[in-house]
């Protein structure tokens, strides 16, 4: 059935995704598009569908004889992080610190480059960054009112697309073992980490999504749905909509701790993040047997080393919940107890979209989905030149409809070489690597079934599709200007011509907005003025 008519391969995404976005139902959108997935490789055999189903399942915890550490530890991960959350939030550390950072930063301007600035600085691996960040930031941003969303996609938006233009990171080190044959076989006389660097340049998208994060931030430009979620925290003081499903979310049954000391949350999180970077070097120097960054970080097990420095994170958030509150007759056994069953709860939504989500990829996977895509990518009759913006496209098509943008990288990466090779123009393999690159992030940014989506909402305690829809326009307005970019590479020939116009669009489309409307603020006074 699939050999006759491939677009059917299209079809588990585009009715998970479009149900995500008319129903707010992730869950039942997940479930529907596996389901659709499963039916489509099993011919329409619904028991075959189900044993395709529960395999797929499974694979998530045990494969090839063995437990699945990969995935099970992000999710034993996820759950430490709910539970460090619970026993931080009941040390008082929550609330102390977000009294501290008030008296420390006023703004609500602050509030917002406290997450962007972390973002930057904790770019070894986007699951790390998108849980970590958020968490450490939302105290801060709750206190100025700034929408979960908002936070969310500050978040999203600097962790991926960090990721992506570094060498010494989780990403980069990925990228790099994919380029070295391709490069190795072309003309061009550079290592792999050159090319990196070289594709980094041509990566119009992830600059312009972290630039937008700066820019949205000193211009107060908010767009589209974000609006809407800025001026109710604005004006109502409640960062989340009521009726909203947030993960990470904990309930009000957890007594508190007062007074609290703002250490019991900073050090914990220290912790964790010295536990997961020592982790990276540990695992990656061993498997390797190399102290060499590059090395490490192609050798790593970062799922491991979120493990260990989620363990030692929660072993310091007990040793600060039991030092606080060992002399108060309300937080014995029953309080210590139900900061674990809270902590886990408030991480199951997550978990269990996750686990959709993971399941709908590896049957996309199967069905053959990005090989469709590929395929259409290389019967392009156009001149070479357009190329770059054509592999942009098809990038961002494919991590959109997979929820991959590794998956994406794999697929697309060779094939744009083989292209390259094949019409003997070796000084486009940089640009078409930089826009694959570029596609695959924001594609993956825009998909309300990628991991990352979910996991920078779920740090950040936001619900899923509302920071779906509300980072849309931003992904919108960075992945415009890409475009325009990479056209007037084709049009010249030259990446840095197209990297200025890029950023040049980017800009003028700020400017406009913010000329356009009034920042949210100033709506959020008239409203205010107008009830008084």
């Amino acid at each position: 059935m699939l050999e006759n008519t491939p677009w059917l391969t299209l079809v588990p995404a585009v009715v998970a995704i479009a149900l995500a976005v008319l129903t707010r139902r992730v869950l039942l959108s997940l479930g529907a598009g596996v389901l659709a997935a499963a039916l489509l490789i099993a011919e329409l055999q619904p028991l075959e569908a189900l044993r395709l189903v529960w395999e797929s399942f499974a694979a998530i915890f045990w494969e090839d004889g063995a437990v699945n550490t990969y995935y099970v530890y992000i999710l034993l991960f996820i759950l430490l992080l709910g539970v460090i959350a619970a026993f931080i939030l009941m040390s008082g550390g929550t609330r102390a610190f977000a009294e501290w950072a008030m008296s420390r930063i006023r703004t609500r301007r602050g509030g917002l480059i406290l997450p962007a600035a972390l973002g930057v600085v904790i770019f070894i691996d986007d699951y790390f960054n998108a849980l970590a960040v958020g968490q450490i930031s939302r105290p801060v941003t709750d206190a100025h009112r700034i929408s979960r969303a908002k936070l969310a996609y500050i978040v999203d938006s600097t962790s991926a697309p960090v990721s992506v233009l570094a060498p010494f990171s989780s990403w980069g080190a990925y990228i790099i073992g994919i380029l070295a044959p391709l490069v190795a076989a072309s003309t061009l006389t550079i290592s792999s980490v050159e090319a990196f660097i070289g594709a980094a340049v041509s990566n119009y998208y992830a600059i312009s999504a972290v630039l937008l994060v700066w820019l949205a931030i000193v211009f107060r430009t908010d767009l589209g749905a974000m609006r809407r979620e800025e001026l109710r925290a604005i004006v109502e003081g409640r960062t989340y909509a009521a009726d909203s499903r947030v993960p990470g979310q904990l309930t009000d049954d957890l007594p508190v701790h007062e007074p609290g000391a703002k250490r019991a949350i900073l050090v914990p999180f220290a912790v964790l993040v010295v536990g997961v970077l020592g982790g990276i070097v540990w695992t990656g120097a061993s498997a390797a047997g190399s102290w060499a960054p590059v090395e490490i970080l192609a050798a790593t097990d970062t799922t491991a080393a979120l493990m260990v420095g989620g363990l030692l994170g929660l072993a310091c958030a007990i040793s600060y919940f039991l030092r606080y509150t060992r002399e108060n007759p309300a937080f014995g056994w029953r309080a210590f107890s139900l900061g674990w069953v809270d902590g886990v709860k408030s991480m199951m939504p997550a978990v269990g979209i996750l686990l959709l989500a993971w399941m709908l990829g590896s049957l996309i996977d199967a069905l053959g989905t990005g090989e469709f895509i590929g395929v259409l990518v290389e019967g392009s009759s156009l001149p070479a030149a357009w190329l770059v913006p054509i592999v942009f496209l098809a990038a961002g098509a494919m991590a959109f409809a997979t929820g991959s943008s590794w998956g994406s990288f794999g697929l697309l990466l060779p094939i744009g070489a083989g292209i390259v090779t094949g019409v003997d123009a070796p000084e486009l393999l940089l640009p078409v690597f930089g826009a694959v690159l570029a596609g695959a992030v924001a594609g993956d940014h825009s998909s309300p079934i990628s991991d990352t989506t979910i996991l920078s909402a779920t740090g950040s305690g936001a619900n899923v599709i509302t920071h779906v829809v509300t980072q849309l326009p931003y992904v919108g307005l960075a992945a415009g200007s890409s475009l325009l970019g990479y056209v007037i590479l084709a049009l010249t020939g030259l990446p840095w011509v197209g990297l200025i116009a890029s950023v040049v669009a980017l800009l003028a489309g700020v400017l406009l907005v913010r000329w356009m409307l009034p920042t949210v603020e100033e709506e959020a006074r008239r409203d205010l003025a107008s009830q008084a």
